[in-house]
């Protein structure tokens, strides 16, 4: 219905009756609005402008028209306060790739119960023998000629023999005791007090063994109690400690007094220190290039302790590898696969009777 029918429609409404009566004006603006539901009202648009159809909504779509938007966003929303937009999470994409998360860390040993601390000392004694203990001991062996150098290492060896002949006894080993006792008299006597090892040479053949109140220990099943690194002493357990506090004790008992002065003791220990780490120079570089050094350490000192012992037993040579090769992972069985029903028992075999059972089968 146009605005030109509406207007009529409205003008009709109010043109007098015949006998001078009007319609109520109630009436004519009902007539009037019943006619504006019944018809839509058109709007003819003006000249040179384009028409733009409205969008369609389907029926079904929860979505709010764009009239309904622009009205939410003019009236503000009564009650909470609207909260400010979240970041949209956004996926890696995925030519980043993943990255792979690996916890280090040592597994707790219950050997080693004091492991933090053992570790630092570790680590300050490492520091220490690269600073100062390696390059004195390389420079000793540079500068000292080697008659020299081995002259003072089977010295300090001949004055360990008593203590080995001793703990041979407490190990009721008298045949190693009296060749202990053998190679300490030879040396004394025809080797100026064990400067040349003349007992390790034909027709003796006397090799210089090493024993002590800690290997005692060990024989009997004392057990090795916990692991320590001292600062000066390196690698030990308790019950080695207390062993060796008990060597130290031999000497003055064996050769006197002054062995127990502090300058005696402190050259002797010094030089026994020195030709140590020079013996054992491979050991220590195999440790340092282990992925842990500190767990190499300890595992090696406690592998080497063990074996020694056993070796006392009579099993084993009481050597041992520095750093143990990885553990090849064991290959599961094959399993047989079970032969097709369908096309009978495979060529070269021979059929099985229905009545054989399947333990008896040969693969």
């Amino acid at each position: 219905m146009s605005v030109t029918a509406l207007t009529t429609a409205i003008a009709v409404a109010a043109t007098p009756l015949p006998g001078g009566e009007a319609p109520a004006p109630n009436a004519a603006f009902s007539f009037a609005l019943t006619a504006l539901d019944q018809a839509p009202i058109k709007v003819e648009p003006a000249a040179g402008s384009i028409e733009v159809p409205p969008p369609i909504v389907p029926a079904n779509s929860t979505e709010p028209s764009p009239s309904n938007q622009a009205a939410q966003a003019a009236e503000p929303e009564t009650g909470a306060p609207a909260l400010p937009a979240q970041p949209e999470s956004r996926a890696l994409p995925s030519a980043m790739g993943q990255t792979d998360i690996v916890v280090t860390g040592r597994r707790p040993s219950p050997d080693d119960p004091l492991e933090e601390l053992n570790a630092t000392s570790f680590e300050v004694t490492q520091s220490v023998d690269k600073a100062i203990v390696a390059p004195i001991a390389f420079v000793y062996v540079d500068v000292m000629p080697r008659p020299i150098r081995m002259g003072l290492r089977n010295f300090l060896r001949n004055l360990g023999e008593p203590v080995v002949f001793l703990n041979y006894l407490l190990q009721l080993k008298p045949g190693k005791a009296a060749e202990t006792v053998g190679r300490f008299v030879i040396n004394t006597a025809v080797g100026a007090a064990g400067i040349v090892d003349v007992a390790k040479r034909k027709p003796f053949n006397l090799p210089h063994r090493r024993n002590g109140f800690a290997n005692t220990l060990g024989y009997y099943g004392v057990p090795q109690g916990p692991y320590f690194y001292l600062p000066v002493i390196g690698p030990t357990t308790l019950r080695d400690f207390i062993g060796n506090r008990l060597d130290v004790l031999v000497f003055p008992l064996a050769f006197g007094k002054q062995f127990s002065r502090p300058e005696v003791i402190v050259p002797i220990a010094t030089l026994n220190e020195l030709n140590s780490r020079i013996e054992y120079d491979d050991e220590v570089q195999q440790i340092r290039a282990a992925g842990d050094p500190y767990v190499a350490s300890r595992s090696y000192y406690l592998r080497k302790r063990q074996a020694e012992i056993e070796a006392l037993h009579g099993r084993g040579n009481g050597k041992v590898p520095v750093i143990l090769p990885p553990s090849e992972p064991k290959q599961p069985a094959p399993v047989p696969a079970a032969p097709d029903s369908e096309q009978g028992p495979s060529s070269g075999a021979e059929p099985v009777s229905p009545a054989t059972p399947s333990a008896a089968r040969t693969p």
